[in-house]
């Protein structure tokens, strides 16, 4: 995960000429407060997820997302 995010951020900072510390610094900062928000989210969503009605409820909603993507896939 490491490797992949320093290779893939450093190429795409290198794209943005002067700009690319203060990219590369934002990136950063989003990464780390997407890992927080994610952490501090689960600890919130722990006991409604705790029922398998959650579980089938979650189940349904990602296979929806994940059926209407496909068809757009296919579409264009």
């Amino acid at each position: 995960m490491y490797l992949d995010t320093v290779f893939m951020l450093g190429s795409i900072a290198n794209s943005h000429g002067e700009g690319r510390w203060a990219f590369a610094a934002g990136a950063g900062a989003a990464s780390i407060l997407w890992f927080f928000a994610l952490a501090y989210g689960a600890r919130l969503l722990g006991r409604v997820l705790a029922s398998p009605r959650a579980w089938r409820v979650l189940d349904t909603v990602i296979a929806v997302v994940m059926i209407a993507l496909g068809i757009s896939l296919v579409l264009h």
